[in-house]
């Protein structure tokens, strides 16, 4: 079927691209394997990631995008274009029209620079819509009504929470705290505690197995391997869910901070309709174990994880793309 849609989730962890009529189609890591002898691009996306903290000094896998906004411009315009064109085969016959997730608290700068590499990796038209938007209409959130809705959005890069009413973000705050900085926090309490270093991927790895925001009674534990920083050799330990809870519960004070900020930033109208409707999570950092528990305690408000919270976002994106016209005061800009 000639398509000439496509939505992307573009993540600082992981890219979903979305295609109407056919649903969320890829679901990558935002990950990029570079040669440094040519600088050619060696791999995209599923197989990067298994390069990385495993490549010699001729490669470096790394990820094009750091806290929600392009890093690295020319490797971004390359992972880009490969998605695109794994979505609906060659871009140069078929430039398609492509709609970008962003974070709420970009600037113009970044968001042109995320403009100019959707139309460098081969659209017709580039469109960009913020994130918790995107999350809110993946959601199954009427925003276009004249009633509050409050969307916490917690993905890789950044946590966006925002209140939307009439299609349109009345207040907003984005904080460059989420997975990535989670994962990093659990790095840093094992070699401090242990004395153990560990890669990203089993940092993640514990994250997604063990990982909960409030300690539990009944705790999940898992054998980790890494280097002992005394002797330099491999080292196995266990590791339980209570100390991950420990570990990362100065992120999730941010995290609360953030959604505290915003409520104090909204008008008291749409505060009440909060307060009768519950905040959603989205995002994959909705996924981790108590956190919406942690949320309702800490804020006084119902907080509850949407349904498939890592797919939003790219739903969103793609229901925004099939009917512009509704939701054009959403959408932010557009280049031909």
């Amino acid at each position: 079927m000639f398509v000439k849609k496509v939505g992307i989730d573009l993540g600082t962890a992981n890219t979903l691209v979305y295609v109407p009529g056919r649903g969320i189609v890829i679901d990558e890591p935002s990950v990029v394997a570079v040669s440094m002898d040519d600088n050619s691009i060696l791999a995209v996306g599923n197989e990067a990631k298994m390069m990385l903290g495993r490549t010699p000094d001729t490669i470096v896998a790394s990820r094009p995008l750091k806290d929600g906004v392009i890093a690295d411009y020319r490797v971004t315009e390359a992972m880009l274009k490969y998605f695109i064109t794994k979505a609906i085969g060659n871009v140069r016959m078929f430039r398609p029209e492509v709609m970008v997730s962003i974070p709420a608290g970009i600037t113009s700068t970044e968001r042109r620079a995320v403009i100019d590499a959707t139309i460098q990796a081969g659209a017709k038209a580039a469109y960009v819509i913020k994130e918790p938007v995107a999350a809110a209409i993946g959601a199954g959130i009427p925003i276009a009504q004249s009633s509050g809705n409050m969307v916490i959005d917690i993905g890789g890069g950044t946590t966006e929470v925002a209140v939307i009413s009439l299609g349109g973000i009345v207040a907003a705050s984005s904080a460059r705290v989420a997975g990535d900085k989670l994962d990093q926090a659990i790095a840093d309490y094992i070699r401090k505690k242990h004395g153990l270093a560990i890669g990203d991927r089993t940092s993640e790895e514990i994250k997604i197995k063990i990982g909960s925001a409030i300690p539990a009674k009944k705790e999940q534990c898992m054998e980790i391997k890494g280097r002992d920083m005394v002797s330099g050799l491999p080292q196995t330990i266990k590791i339980c869910s209570n100390e991950v809870a420990e570990s990362i519960k100065e992120e999730l004070r941010e995290v609360l901070q953030t959604i505290k900020s915003v409520l104090q930033d909204t008008p008291p109208e749409l505060s009440a309709d909060v307060i009768d409707k519950g905040m959603v999570l989205t995002g994959g950092g909705a996924l981790l174990r108590g956190l919406d528990t942690l949320i309702t305690k800490s804020i006084g408000v119902l907080c509850y994880v949407s349904e498939d919270p890592l797919l939003c976002v790219a739903k969103g994106n793609g229901i925004a793309l099939e009917n512009l016209d509704s939701y054009k005061r959403s959408v932010l800009s557009a280049k031909k």
